[in-house]
C-alpha cells in the first residue's frame, strides 16, 4: 500500500492505531484531532486519502466532505463514526463519501478500503461529481428517537448502505424480513429520508382492498410515497387491481407525478409467489429493489444499546427513566426476541414502568424475559441448511441451533434449566405449569394445522384428539384464522 493518509478523529487511541497500521502498510500519515487542520492539508495538496469521524470538536467530519471535494474533486474520503444509525449511514452517501465504517471499525477491513481508495488515485479514475448535497433532515447526534433504526452489526450496516444507495433512486422497493423486525419503520425511512418527504405518505392494507380506497390513496401519494403492507395478504382481486393501477401510472400523463412504491413482506416473498399466495407479475412491480431486514438473534451485539435507545425514548414520552444493570443486560442480550425489535420495546416499556429503581435488576429483567416466553429457545444466527427429504421424526423436532441428534425430550430440559437458571436464586413466577404447556401446545396446533393445510378434521385425526376439541383449543389459545386456518 502506498500513499499519503490524512486522520481527523478526536480520539488519541484510534489516531494512534491507524496511524501504527498504515505506517506499517506503506503509507506515510498525518494525524490531527481538528477538522480545521484537515482542510487546511487538504487545500495545501496533501493526502491521497482522508479518513474522518463523524462528530468532532470543531464540526462534523461529513459536513466537510463537499469543503474536501471542492478543494481536491479526487481526493476519497472515509467516513468512521461511532453514530451507527441509518441517518450517518445516508448522509454519508449523499455527501459522495468514498466509504462509510461504524465504530468500533474492524482494523483490517478498515485496511482493506483504504487500499482500494488509493488505488483508485493510483489508476486516477475520475471523481463523481461535484455537488453541495442538501443536509438530511436528521440530528446532528444520536439517534432520531422516531427512527430506532441503529446498529453496529454487519447486517444492519449492509442495509444502511443499502437504503442509502437506492434512496431517491425511481425503483419499487421491497422490505422482507420476519414480524416485528421494523419493516414500517424501514419503509417510512424511505420516505421522510428522502426527496419525496414533502409530499404525502399514504398506507394501503389488506383491509383497503376496495377500488375506490386504492384510487384514493394514490391520489394522496401523488409525489410521495405509497405503502403497501403485505400484498401477498391482499385477495386475488385487489392484487389485479393494484396490478392495473401501476400500469396505468406507467403509460398515463401523469407518471411524474407517480407515487414510490414501497411495500412489506414476510422473510421470503419469492415462497409466496410460489405458493400462490403473491401473484408474479405483481411482485415484479414491486421488487425493483429488495431489502431484508435482519432478525435481532442475527445481531445480538445490537440488542443492549437498541434497549438504552428504547428506554430513552420511553422516557422522553413520559415514563420513567431507567438504565439498565449489567446483569439486566446481559439477561436481555442472551435472549433471542422471536418477537424482534417490538418484543424488545414492549418489554423496555414495561420495564421502565414496574422497575423499583432507577437501575433495572437483573432479578426484574429475569422476571420480564419469563413473562414474554417461559421457553427461551437456542436460536440460531444464520439459517439452517435445508432439511433432507428423508429426515426421522427426532431430526424434524430438533430445535435450530442445537445438536441434530438431541431427542426432543433433551431440547425442552436443556430450556427449561435455562429458564431456571434464568431466575438465579429466585423462583419462577408462579403458574409455570400451564405457561409451559401453553407454550408448547401452540405451536404444535399450528404446525400441524399448516401441515394439514388447515383441515381441522385432518388435524384432529394428527393430533389423535377430537374434533371439537381442537376447535375448542384453537379459540382458547387465540390462533389466528387465516385462508389456509379457515373454522369449520
Amino acid at each position: 500500500m502506498d500513499g499519503t493518509v490524512l486522520i481527523a478523529d478526536d480520539d488519541r487511541t484510534i489516531r494512534t492505531v491507524l496511524t501504527q497500521a498504515l505506517t506499517r502498510a506503506g503509507c506515510r500519515v498525518h494525524a490531527t484531532g481538528s477538522l480545521s487542520q484537515l482542510l487546511r492539508w487538504v487545500e495545501e495538496g496533501r493526502g491521497d486519502l482522508v479518513i474522518t469521524d463523524v462528530m468532532m470538536p470543531d464540526g462534523n467530519g461529513i459536513d466537510m466532505i463537499p469543503a474536501i471535494r471542492k478543494a481536491r474533486p479526487d481526493l476519497p474520503v472515509i467516513v468512521i463514526s461511532a453514530q451507527n444509525t441509518i441517518v450517518t449511514a445516508i448522509r454519508a452517501t449523499e455527501a459522495a463519501a468514498f466509504d462509510y465504517l461504524p465504530k468500533p471499525f474492524d482494523l483490517p477491513d478498515l485496511m482493506t478500503r483504504a487500499g482500494q481508495a488509493l488505488s483508485r488515485v493510483r489508476r486516477s479514475e475520475p471523481a463523481a461529481a461535484v455537488s453541495a448535497p442538501a443536509p438530511a433532515p436528521a440530528p446532528e447526534s444520536g439517534a432520531d428517537p422516531a427512527l430506532p433504526l441503529i446498529g453496529h452489526a454487519p447486517a444492519m450496516q449492509n442495509l444502511f448502505r443499502m437504503v442509502a444507495r437506492v434512496l431517491n433512486a425511481d425503483l419499487p422497493v421491497m422490505i422482507a424480513g420476519e414480524a416485528g423486525v421494523g419493516k414500517t419503520v424501514v419503509a417510512r425511512s424511505f420516505h421522510d429520508l428522502s426527496d419525496r418527504r414533502e409530499a404525502g405518505f399514504v398506507v394501503l392494507t389488506s383491509a383497503d382492498l376496495s377500488e375506490e380506497t386504492i384510487h384514493s390513496a394514490v391520489e394522496r401519494a401523488q409525489g410521495g410515497t405509497l405503502l403497501i403492507e403485505d400484498p401477498a395478504g391482499f385477495d386475488s382481486a385487489a392484487q389485479a387491481r393494484l396490478i392495473g393501477m401501476i400500469e396505468a401510472w406507467e403509460v398515463g400523463p401523469g407518471r411524474n407525478l407517480m407515487p414510490r412504491l414501497v411495500s412489506t413482506t414476510g422473510p421470503d416473498p419469492q415462497a409466496d409467489v410460489a405458493s400462490g399466495r403473491l401473484r408474479a407479475d405483481l411482485y415484479y412491480r414491486l421488487a425493483g429493489v429488495t431489502v431484508t431486514v435482519p432478525p435481532l438473534r442475527a445481531r445480538v451485539d445490537d440488542i443492549p444499546p437498541l434497549a438504552r435507545h428504547l428506554l430513552a425514548r420511553a422516557a422522553a414520552q413520559g415514563l420513567p427513566q431507567r438504565r439498565l444493570s449489567e446483569g439486566a443486560t446481559a439477561l436481555i442480550r442472551a435472549y433471542p426476541f422471536p418477537g424482534n425489535v417490538r418484543e424488545l420495546e414492549n418489554m423496555m416499556r414495561r420495564l421502565a414502568l414496574t422497575a423499583a429503581a432507577a437501575e433495572i435488576t437483573e432479578v426484574e429483567a429475569a422476571a420480564a424475559l419469563a413473562e414474554s416466553s417461559p421457553i427461551v429457545p437456542q436460536a440460531p444466527v444464520t439459517a439452517p441448511a435445508a432439511r433432507p427429504a428423508a429426515a426421522s421424526p427426532a431430526a424434524l423436532v430438533t430445535p435450530l441451533g442445537e445438536p441434530a441428534n438431541m431427542r426432543l425430550a433433551q431440547s425442552v430440559e436443556m430450556h427449561l434449566q435455562r429458564y431456571f437458571d434464568l431466575h438465579g436464586d429466585e423462583l419462577p413466577p408462579p403458574g409455570l405449569y400451564d405457561r409451559i404447556l401453553r407454550e408448547i401446545e401452540k405451536p404444535l396446533l399450528e404446525i400441524a394445522l399448516d401441515a394439514t393445510g388447515g383441515n381441522q378434521l385432518r388435524c384432529a385425526d394428527l393430533l389423535g384428539i377430537n374434533r371439537n376439541t381442537l376447535r375448542k383449543k384453537l379459540t382458547d389459545l387465540n390462533i389466528e384464522v387465516t385462508r389456509r386456518r379457515k373454522l369449520m
